[in-house]
């Protein structure tokens, strides 16, 4: 479904008159492949290239250097802008930026009717699409009454209903509550889980990330750390040398584990804790 090869990407500064300056490497030499149907998590602090990235698989940024395709499709030819767009689809960190409609189902039928899709068809794939968040029932609201999740989940349904074959979440819960941001990590999984969409997710969470197939931690502008989620997270202090967090449940067992416990690494949940902590009991 992707392929990156090589990636680089420099910002150009400039100067208070606007002449450029000199250049910021925000992608350094980054080579990643995606398979159609994985949900995958890339993880790193701010600043360490994970939303450049992002914009990448949209084509709202073009390599520096290296290249990246989209189900095939290369990203650096201006003539396949849209169909690069079309088969990935983007959710922003804030909704608010990505809602224009004054209705939920105004909102989610733009994007088809932006692509030529007869009137027909988009009433139905704003039926289908708003049915896959759990949102059909808020169809007539207006957008403003609606909750941060909420938002959101209407964000994303907006995208569902373009048929993309990817969604690309860039912090798609930074600015969202507990509840909210449950909420579309649900919703996300749901697609992978029920629709096969690939869904690549960007956060700082990394209790969102114990869901997906395969993480990528990322660190100025690199690939520094890839696996499984009990992979990544079993390696706790390389992950802290990164400034990163484990799941609160990981670090626990973690601790235990150096306190002489004989807990297994790469704990991700509380019922593998329990377990494991039953086990030390026996």
């Amino acid at each position: 479904m992707i392929k990156i090869s090589k990636l680089v990407h420099d910002y150009i500064q400039r100067d208070e008159e606007g002449n450029p300056s000199g250049t910021v490497r925000a992608i350094d030499d980054v080579s990643l492949d995606v398979k159609p149907g994985q949900f995958i998590a890339i993880l790193g602090h701010n600043g360490s290239g994970k939303s450049t990235l992002a914009k990448h698989l949209n084509a709202l940024l073009f390599p520096t250097e290296g290249a990246v395709w989209v189900n095939g499709l290369d990203t650096r030819d201006r003539d396949l802008l849209w169909d690069v767009r079309q088969t990935a689809g983007m959710v922003f960190q804030n909704p608010d930026n990505q809602i224009i409609g004054q209705v939920v189902e105004e909102d989610v039928g733009f994007g088809p009717e932006n692509m030529g899709v007869p009137t027909e068809e988009i009433w139905k794939r704003v039926e289908e699409s708003l049915k896959a968040v759990s949102m059909y029932d808020y169809r007539k609201k207006s957008p403003n009454r609606l909750s941060g999740g909420q938002k959101q989940r209407v964000c994303i349904a907006g995208v569902i209903a373009m048929h993309p074959r990817c969604i690309v979440m860039d912090e798609p819960t930074a600015m969202l509550d507990p509840s909210g941001r449950a909420d579309v990590i649900r919703a996300a999984l749901d697609l992978n889980r029920n629709e096969g969409i690939t869904v690549i997710l960007i956060t700082h969470y990394m209790e969102e990330a114990i869901q997906a197939d395969h993480i990528f931690v990322m660190d100025k502008g690199k690939v520094t750390m890839q696996g499984s989620p009990r992979e990544v997270f079993s390696r706790v202090e390389e992950m802290q040398a990164l400034h990163l967090d484990v799941p609160q449940v990981t670090l626990l067992a973690h601790r235990l584990r150096q306190s002489g416990l004989a807990i297994p690494e790469g704990i991700l949940t509380k019922e593998e804790l329990a377990e494991a902590l039953r086990r030390c009991r026996q």
